[in-house]
């Protein structure tokens, strides 16, 4: 499975809701539940012809979704990137994760699985260069359980 849009939707829409709201994405994700994520992915052809910021205020009053405190767009030190790049790094990562299963529930559950792990945080940090390494490195930190340190 490569360039699976809808996946790349969601995971873009995640980010996009977590930075407004100034939410960790696994409590984004959390919050909204499998189910609703599920809902988003099989719909994301058709959510995706709205503007993304739409979308996202009304997923947010529909589960009424508070504010936080996590900014990592403010504590940045270097250029941010925007919400459809690291939806690209999720998509990626899911679908690496996932190989040639294309089952939603399978999906969808790996997109449950990834937020809510130690490598969402590291993704998360725009201080470091992790998100901007190439998917098959962030694939292997993923199997390994931590960030590999370079040998070299």
């Amino acid at each position: 499975m490569k360039n699976n849009n809808s996946l790349f939707y969601t995971c873009s829409l995640i980010e996009y809701v977590g930075r407004n709201l100034r939410q960790e994405r696994s409590f984004v994700v959390s919050s909204l539940g499998k189910d609703f994520v599920t809902r988003i992915y099989k719909d994301a052809d058709v959510l995706h012809c709205e503007p993304i910021e739409k979308i996202a205020n009304e997923i947010i009053e529909m589960k009424s979704l508070t504010n936080g405190s996590f900014d990592n767009i403010a504590s940045c030190r270097y250029e941010v990137p925007d919400y459809w790049t690291i939806g690209e790094v999720y998509e990626r990562l899911i679908e690496d994760i996932c190989g040639d299963n294309e089952s939603i529930d399978f999906i969808t559950e790996t997109l449950w699985n990834v937020y809510n792990s130690w490598i969402s945080k590291a993704i998360s940090n725009y201080n470091t260069d992790f998100f901007y390494q190439s998917r098959q490195y962030i694939y292997e930190c993923w199997k390994a359980g931590e960030i590999i340190q370079d040998a070299g």
